[in-house]
């Protein structure tokens, strides 16, 4: 065997490692970029050169993309808001500082009247009249939000009656009737003033305190109102109003009985329309007094306490009851003839 033909004692056959022909060009490339005679530690640009030529930097890959850039949709993308010019802001300052002002009036009167009593403001007379406002009327400030419109109706349809009676007049004056113009003018003076008087203002503080006296005073006299109303819108002879029937006979052959029948016509659709505001406003009203659990019990009671609180007649009870008892002290001590 050749192994055991060689000598024990002589140089080692073990093949160098380093003389395989690969191993050496690795050395001769490496020994040619670099020499380790020049390398010096302390020299940053061969520290740096060495590091650029050996090293490549480690880069990791991102697992996932990233997100997409965030974009607004059509729906959140904001539009431009239009510039309000001058004129615009101007009136909306000037209606703000009229809201600021009523405010500041009604939070004074609200202000004083803890204190005093509220100042009368109706009718809207001037300061140098020699008459002076009679009632405190604010619908704003004394009626529930929920019931300021329908008393308003109310006051409209008050001021509406009385612009028809003064058209009666005039349609009186223009048809030569001296009897329409005679009644009519009654009318006005009375009806007007206590019409206000009777239904309105009952109405208001009916709503104003949820009284059922009141309540009951309004439909009572409301529905006298109703019927009068009615009765002058038909225009029966002699009730000194133009209603339909009196219109329909002014209408003749000639062109001026035309015109005055046209506007006699006018006027009776003018009694019409407020006949029929008379009754609509009175069941929607008598809708909303059922619906609040009021009864006529309740009025009663409401009434007794009214009566009882008013000084004058407590002074005139007292009055009569001191002389209940005087009456029956005299009585008692008056003597008696014996026969």
């Amino acid at each position: 065997m050749s192994g055991f033909e060689d000598n024990p004692f002589g140089e080692p056959t073990i093949e160098n490692p380093f003389a395989d022909p690969s191993v050496q060009q690795v050395t001769r490339n490496v020994n040619a970029q670099i020499r380790v005679d020049d390398y010096s530690p302390f020299d940053n640009q061969a520290s740096n050169q060495y590091s650029h030529a050996n090293s490549t930097p480690a880069i990791m890959q991102p697992l996932q993309e990233p997100p997409p850039p965030y974009t607004k949709t059509g729906q959140q993308i904001d539009t431009p808001k239009p510039a309000l010019n001058t004129d615009e802001l101007q009136r909306r300052q000037e209606e703000l500082e009229r809201k600021e002002q009523e405010l500041t009036r009604r939070e004074e009167e609200i202000r004083q009247s803890s204190y005093n009593v509220r100042r009368n403001n109706w009718p809207p007379l001037p300061e140098q009249c020699c008459f002076q406002p009679c009632f405190y009327q604010d619908i704003q400030v004394d009626i529930p939000l929920d019931f300021q419109k329908i008393v308003r109706h109310l006051y409209y349809l008050w001021i509406f009656h009385g612009a028809v009676m003064i058209c009666n007049i005039l349609g009186g004056i223009l048809l030569k009737d001296f009897t329409i113009i005679g009644v009519g003018i009654l009318y006005l003076l009375l009806f007007t003033p206590f019409s206000y008087l009777c239904w309105f203002r009952p109405a208001y503080k009916a709503f104003r305190s949820d009284s059922s006296f009141n309540f009951m005073v309004f439909f009572f006299i409301f529905f006298f109102q109703f019927v009068i109303t009615t009765i002058h819108a038909i225009g029966i002879s002699g009730t000194g109003t133009i209603g339909l029937f009196t219109a329909i006979l002014t209408f003749k052959t000639s062109a001026l009985s035309i015109v005055q029948g046209i506007l006699a016509l006018i006027i009776a659709f003018g009694f019409v329309f407020a006949a029929l505001a008379d009754l609509f406003l009175i069941t929607k009203i008598h809708r909303i007094y059922r619906s609040s659990g009021a009864s006529m019990a309740k009025a009663q009671q409401e009434f007794a306490e009214v009566v009882l609180r008013n000084q004058h007649v407590r002074s005139a009870a007292s009055n009569v009851a001191a002389a209940a008892v005087q009456s029956q002290f005299s009585q008692n001590n008056t003597p008696t003839n014996r026969y």
